[in-house]
């Protein structure tokens, strides 16, 4: 197939990743999965690690999966594409909406879709974080599960977890992401040698 073709279809991928998703980039991850992965362009593992990259680096976070993905299928003609694709559609909608908001918020149709949508959005980013959490834990559903758990990863996660809760310490998200990996080296360090 011709790279135009294989282009097109990455840009329509995320085109419609971007029209259907409501409620940010958390709530596409789902869709990115069955989309993404379905067509072979990574594997769930190369996923999982993109979104790791994708939060931790500055921009927004579906821009940033979008641009590795892109990237690893086509180079930066596949980065522009996913990118143009995965935006187009916010930017269409909104300027919709800009154009005619006085005349939406009239309706008490439109208030009532917005209520509507709420749940919808919170299921989505649940979806995601299990997810999620099911391929970084290594959890196999199974009468077994327990012994394929990767406790190091699960005693970091909630000694971050239990760190950013506290509000006297005010741990910003760039320090919680450089203790994630001062305790990765640490405590993958200390596996390595047999020390646990």
């Amino acid at each position: 197939m011709p790279q135009i073709f294989l282009l097109f279809d990455l840009f329509i991928t995320f085109f419609q990743i971007g029209l259907f998703t409501i409620g940010g980039g958390y709530a596409m991850i789902p869709l990115i999965t069955d989309k993404v992965v379905s067509k072979g362009w990574c594997t769930e593992v190369d996923l999982l690690d993109y979104i790791a990259v994708a939060e931790s680096t500055p921009g927004p976070f579906a821009i940033n999966t979008s641009t590795f993905i892109g990237m690893k299928q086509f180079g930066i003609p596949g980065v522009i594409v996913s990118c143009l694709g995965l935006i187009l559609p916010s930017f269409i909608i909104i300027l919709i909406i800009a154009k005619f908001f006085m005349k939406f918020v009239e309706y008490r149709g439109v208030s009532a879709a917005l209520n509507g949508l709420r749940p919808a959005v919170i299921g989505l980013m649940s979806a995601a974080v299990i997810s999620i959490a099911i391929k970084a834990f290594n959890i196999n559903i199974n009468f077994n599960f327990i012994n394929n758990l990767n406790f190091t990863q699960i005693s970091i996660f909630i000694i971050v977890l239990a760190l950013s809760q506290i509000e006297k310490l005010k741990i910003n998200s760039y320090k919680i992401i450089i203790l994630s990996a001062v305790l990765g080296i640490m405590f993958y360090t200390a596996k390595d040698f047999g020390l646990f």
